[in-house]
């Protein structure tokens, strides 16, 4: 589960074309970046024009009911190499203090290729992959600001994704609060998530850019909108083109219950486009939210992947990872 979200203004007063308005410079960048950022100028230009998904279509089997290398522990973020074809899903570290997190391979049969742990890192609620010719790099927070499972992130970490091998991490974005990222690996570019000054703001850069610390010129920066009139649980987030997309719910174990919502945010303007409840797994034992992603087929079709953790039965102590997704994409 992640963090509970009040309700917020839907426009953000801090667009990213309100910030070159306001002379969105150095200055500008500098206080909204805060620590850790390796400044380029002004913002660059506005997201480019793209389809976005149907939320309301039906979702789509990939895999259900699939242990991860940490067995003892729900799912939390995912994220595809689209160029080597992997899936990689984090979850806490069994007998670890919380904030210990596993990163494990599986294919799209939901069998496990392999696992990398980073230790005091967060909660893992969203991570990004970068391939590098046939080599996965992972982007995720680290540096968590406290050793339970309430600790998050104060840092971007990158690193080599090696079957049982100790991670050489390089970090980014040093000092913040909160920190999360989400990666497009079809026009290949980052979000980070992270508050500043108290409320949560997204920004966008091309992956080359953050790969090489150049956090400076955001495509887009604009603060999370509201997403419900009523507080909600946010579970994960990732972009495709122009949009983000947003997993919001809580588990259950009655499916009359369902609460789990995918939300689409325009992010050319910081505004909610659509959102949809989706009942994606309804069947799965204390259905639970947990992840969004992006994925292109080798046949072309383009994905937006949800997760969701599971269990066997309420007393069980093994937990599942379940994938699916959605492939209507609408002008």
């Amino acid at each position: 589960m992640s963090e509970l979200l009040p309700p917020a203004p839907v426009r953000s007063p801090f667009s990213r074309r309100s910030l070159l308005r306001a002379g969105g410079g150095l200055a500008a960048t500098t206080a909204l970046l805060g620590t850790g950022a390796v400044f380029a100028g002004p913002a660059s230009a506005a997201m480019p024009v793209s389809k976005r998904f149907d939320l309301t279509k039906p979702s789509y089997d990939e895999f259900r009911s699939k242990i991860l290398h940490e067995s003892h522990h729900v799912m939390q973020g995912f994220a595809f190499d689209n160029q080597n074809v992997r899936i990689f899903i984090v979850n806490a570290r069994n007998g670890g203090t919380g904030d210990d997190l596993c990163v494990t391979q599986v294919n799209f049969s939901g069998e496990i290729q392999g696992s990398m742990h980073l230790n005091n890192a967060g909660h893992g609620v969203s991570i990004g992959v970068e391939p590098v010719g046939t080599d996965s790099y992972i982007w995720m927070e680290c540096d968590s600001d406290g050793p339970t499972s309430a600790g998050r992130g104060t840092a971007l970490a990158r690193f080599k994704f090696v079957n049982g091998g100790t991670p050489s991490v390089k970090k980014f974005l040093t000092g913040s609060d909160t920190i999360t990222c989400a990666t497009d690996p079809i026009n290949k570019r980052i979000a980070v998530r992270r508050k500043e000054n108290g409320k949560m703001f997204y920004s966008v850069y091309p992956l080359a850019s953050a790969a090489a610390g150049n956090f400076g010129s955001p495509l887009a920066h604009f603060a999370q909108p509201a997403l419900s009139t009523v507080p909600v649980t946010f579970q994960g987030y990732t972009i495709y083109g122009q949009y983000l997309y947003t997993l919001d719910g809580t588990g259950h174990a009655d499916p009359a219950d369902i609460n789990s919502y995918v939300t689409c945010i325009d992010m050319n303007t910081g505004t909610v486009k659509s959102r949809a409840l989706t009942k994606a797994g309804q069947s799965l034992v204390f259905r639970e939210p947990e992840g969004l992603g992006i994925y292109r087929s080798l046949a072309g079709e383009t994905r937006l992947y949800m997760g969701f953790g599971s269990r066997s039965s309420m007393d069980n102590i093994n937990r599942y990872a379940n994938l699916f997704y959605k492939n209507v994409l609408i002008d």
